[in-house]
C-alpha cells in the first residue's frame, strides 16, 4: 500500500479496543510500508493515535539522545523539551524500560506536568532489542483514562514503528 493510499483509507474502527488496537497496527505498518525515516513515521503514528483513539489530550515521543528525552513528534498542546531519565513517567518508563500505565498523575512521584489538564498517563518504551530508542506517551484529562488493553495494544503499536 502506498503511503497516500494508507492516508485515504484510515478509519475509525468499531469493535472492542483489541480490534481497534489491531487495526490501528494494520494501518500503522501501511503507513510505514516503504519509509525508514523514524521521525516521519513517528509523526504519522502521533496523529493516527490522536485522531483514532478518545479521551486523549496528547499524544507523542520522546527519542533518547545524549542520556536524556528529547521531545519528538507529536499531537497536543506544546510539551517539555527534555525529560532526564528517572524523572516523571517518561523517564521512569525510559530507565526501567517497562511500561508504566499511572490512573491518577497526581499519586505519581515526581510526575511533571506539561499540561495541566492531563490526569492520566500511559508511556511505552520503545526498545530495539534491549537498547532504548525513546518513549511513546500518552496523556488524558480523564482520570483512569487507560487500561491494560491499552498497553498491550500500545506495545503492539511501539513494536510495529520499531520495525521500520
Amino acid at each position: 500500500m502506498t503511503h497516500a493510499a494508507a492516508s485515504q483509507n484510515l478509519s475509525h474502527p468499531a469493535g472492542d479496543k483489541k480490534e481497534l488496537y489491531a487495526e490501528l497496527a494494520r494501518q500503522a505498518a501501511g503507513l510505514f510500508e516503504g519509509e525508514r525515516d523514524l521521525i516521519a513515521n513517528a509523526a504519522n503514528l502521533s496523529s493516527l493515535i490522536a485522531t483514532s483513539l478518545p479521551g486523549l489530550n496528547w499524544a507523542g515521543f520522546y527519542f533518547l539522545k545524549e542520556g536524556e528525552l528529547v521531545l519528538g513528534p507529536f499531537q497536543g498542546k506544546p510539551a517539555c523539551v527534555r525529560i532526564a531519565l528517572g524523572k516523571g513517567v517518561c523517564g521512569t518508563a525510559a530507565l526501567r524500560k517497562s511500561a508504566i500505565r499511572v490512573d491518577d498523575v497526581d499519586t505519581f512521584p515526581g510526575h511533571i506536568a506539561c499540561d495541566a489538564e492531563s490526569r492520566s498517563e500511559v508511556v511505552i518504551p520503545l526498545l530495539r532489542g534491549n537498547d532504548l530508542i525513546g518513549v511513546l506517551d500518552l496523556d488524558s484529562s480523564h482520570r483512569g483514562r487507560f487500561d491494560d488493553e491499552d498497553v498491550a495494544g500500545l506495545t503492539e503499536l511501539a513494536t510495529v514503528l520499531m520495525r521500520t
